[in-house]
């Protein structure tokens, strides 16, 4: 890590040393040796069970959705709610070389990925007269332009003292053949960030539990930026998590394929448990029930809601969370300082998972939510979860919403802004009677 010191000037010395010091060695050598709890996933996975759900039109669930959505709205009016996005992500597989969260996403607004959710945010917060503190966390590459975008639009209407950005930790990647710590530039290691999991430890750091106790919340709804459906601080499925005593509550949907690339929600030796797509064995993937539908049927959408008594017993673990390998193509430079950009995978990453808390929460709990209400991501340029059917998801929503109202609508392009009507029936307030829509309209 050290080869080129003598070329360095003395901030790209400091910049490096502290890279360095931030690493934990033995960690890495640890980890790199494959001394490592990692299960046998595709062993285990043939032990999977359908997760114990709370699921959409099943008469056997233990809350009803109205008793869900009054105990998740007095929450809401108690401030007991704040919010946390995951923002550390870039857009490069959108050829957008910016912080995810400032993509485009408005199908007629151009509203980016963060002002969708963030006014989906302000809408809750004023229909229950209470305030929701934000907590996003950044990555080392993303901060400072987001930070430099919320000033610049004034954090789209949020009280500065009710944001908080904090970032999240990183790891170096590891040469397969070498086993030697990657450098980036000559002053610079290869670093990216520890993974969504990477939150536990960083949200404690920057003081951001200490802060969340201080205004007496007590419970964390989570999501991440690339997903303009977020039902953000949805009070039903708060108030599911609340009613069953739950530490730990995670919303899911139904698959439409056996193989689709979402992490697979199962009830696993008692307890509820992950399990990526790429380590589910397609013979247990493609297994029928009696009706004919996937046994394992609930796809991840990585929204959560965290009791904060919880997460503060597990940032107090430093193990709670295991460091998952990863195999990736890294770019970096080699012995004479040229920049070698692999055209296969020459690297492992290393990365903490959020859900790897489920098996250790009390009551932890699994939600079904319907699809084209809840989730949309933007991860790839073009094909599924793209921009395209993002914005395809928006309007069948917001049309959606807006025929509930009473509107007929035609098959044009919509979209509702949640600070216009936040659901059906405040819409219908403020609708004409009997309106037909029949061209591109934005509500706001």
């Amino acid at each position: 890590m050290l080869r080129f010191w003598d070329a360095l000037d003395d901030e790209e010395r400091d910049q490096l040393t502290q890279q360095i010091e931030s690493i934990d060695l033995a960690e890495v050598a640890r980890l790199m040796a494959g001394v490592s709890d990692a299960p046998d996933w595709a062993e285990l996975a043939k032990q999977a069970e359908p997760p114990h759900a709370v699921q959409l039109d099943h008469a056997e669930n233990r809350f009803t959705a109205d008793d869900a959505l009054r105990r998740g709205e007095q929450a809401l009016r108690d401030h007991q709610v704040g919010l946390l996005l995951v923002a550390g992500g870039q857009g490069s597989r959108l050829n957008f070389e910016h912080a995810k969260g400032l993509f485009k996403i408005g199908p007629l607004s151009d509203r980016t990925l963060l002002q969708v959710l963030i006014e989906r945010q302000r809408a809750v917060a004023a229909r229950y007269g209470t305030r929701v503190p934000l907590y996003m966390m950044t990555s080392p590459a993303t901060h400072e332009e987001l930070v430099a975008f919320l000033d610049k639009h004034d954090r789209f209407g949020l009280d500065q003292a009710d944001v908080q950005l904090f970032c999240q930790g990183t790891m170096p990647a590891v040469d397969f053949q070498s086993q030697r710590i990657l450098l980036e530039a000559p002053g610079q290691l290869a670093l990216s960030p520890n993974g969504h999991g990477g939150m536990l430890e960083a949200f404690d750091q920057a003081g951001c539990l200490d802060d969340a106790q201080s205004r007496g919340l007590q419970q964390l709804f989570y999501g991440q930026i690339d997903n303009p459906l977020l039902q953000v601080c949805d009070p039903t499925l708060i108030g599911y998590h609340l009613l069953a005593e739950s530490e730990l509550t995670t919303q899911v949907v139904r698959k439409r394929d056996p193989l689709e690339r979402v992490g697979n929600v199962v009830q696993l030796e008692g307890k509820t448990r992950i399990i990526e797509y790429s380590d589910l064995p397609e013979s247990v993937a493609g297994q029928r029930d009696a009706k004919g539908e996937l046994r394992l049927w609930a796809g991840n959408l990585a929204v959560h809601v965290f009791e904060m008594d919880f997460l503060r017993r597990m940032s107090a673990d430093a193990d709670a969370l295991p460091l998952h390998q990863a195999r990736k193509k890294v770019k970096h430079i080699d012995d004479d300082g040229n920049i070698v950009e692999p055209q296969s995978e020459n690297a492992t990453k290393f990365e903490r998972f959020i859900f790897d808390l489920l098996p250790m929460a009390r009551n932890a709990l699994v939600v079904e939510a319907a699809k084209y209400a809840a989730f949309a991501p933007v991860k790839n340029a073009t094909g599924n979860d793209s921009p395209e059917t993002a914005r395809q998801g928006m309007v069948q929503r917001d049309a959606e919403l807006l025929r509930q109202a009473g509107a007929q609508v035609d098959d044009v392009t919509v979209e509702v802004n949640p600070l216009w009507a936040l659901d059906a029936a405040e819409a219908q307030r403020k609708l004409q009677p009997g309106l037909h829509v029949t061209q591109p309209t934005y509500f706001h």
